[in-house]
């Protein structure tokens, strides 16, 4: 087990981490389409997601300029009403906005309370500024900083995006933990120096044997229970 004392900090991913992105999108897009099966709705889903991920990939490979994710998201709602045949600007507008919408785990609002009280806690995401605020919002998640990718216009894995944190909280990385359930998304906080740990989500993209996170855990109550137990035993 790793050693958890000089942690000054805790920073969580947010889509997939702390919100149910499919589940979220599912109901926007069941909201805009309630004539489709679920099959069909899945798929829309997935063909959303495909979209803002390749071009969050484009974006950080040069091939296209920085637009935030308020941007793509309104593309991939485009995407979404041409597959459904739906003509109407006031549902396609709504459908836009779906990622301000996206439902917390059940741990989620609990676990950033309980580590609020011993810790500094940022939130730090590939949504934009003002999908953040509406998000952050909508799910009840409660921080001290909610910080956007679009304040360095990139996109996470890229760098500077995590020594946005680090910046924030005014501390070396190694006393900043990274908590994300996307195995790609700890491997870039690894990178600048930041401490980092795996949660488990139905979505998230798991380690690989050649992973060396500090720590993995099923649920955030189990990373709550350790951080809060070892800082009063450091007190």
């Amino acid at each position: 087990m790793a050693e958890i004392r000089g942690i000054e900090a805790v920073v969580f991913d947010v889509l997939g981490t702390l919100v149910d992105e499919p589940r979220g999108l599912r109901a926007a897009i069941r909201e805009a389409t309630p004539a489709s099966d679920d099959a069909v709705v899945d798929g829309r889903v997935i063909a959303w997601q495909q979209h803002v991920e390749r071009q969050q990939q484009r974006i950080r490979q040069g091939s296209r300029p920085y637009a935030n994710s308020a941007v793509l998201d309104a593309e991939a709602a485009r995407h979404v009403a041409e597959r459904a045949g739906i003509a109407d600007p006031a549902v396609i507008a709504r459908l836009a906005t779906a990622s301000r919408r996206l439902p917390p785990w059940d741990d989620s609002v609990d676990a950033l309370g309980r580590l609020a009280r011993r810790f500094r806690v940022l939130g730090l995401s590939n949504a934009g500024r003002t999908a953040l605020l509406h998000l952050s919002a909508h799910a009840g998640l409660r921080w001290h900083q909610a910080l956007s990718a679009e304040e360095v216009r990139a996109y996470k894995p890229a760098p500077e995006v995590y020594r946005l944190a680090v910046d924030a909280v005014g501390c070396p990385p190694e006393r900043v933990l990274m908590v994300a359930a996307h195995a790609w998304d700890l491997r870039g906080a690894q990178a600048v120096g930041m401490r980092t740990a795996h949660v488990r989500r139905p979505v998230g993209d798991p380690p690989t044997g050649a992973d060396t996170f500090d720590w993995r855990f099923r649920e955030l109550g189990e990373l709550v229970d350790m951080l809060t137990d070892g800082h009063e035993a450091s007190d």
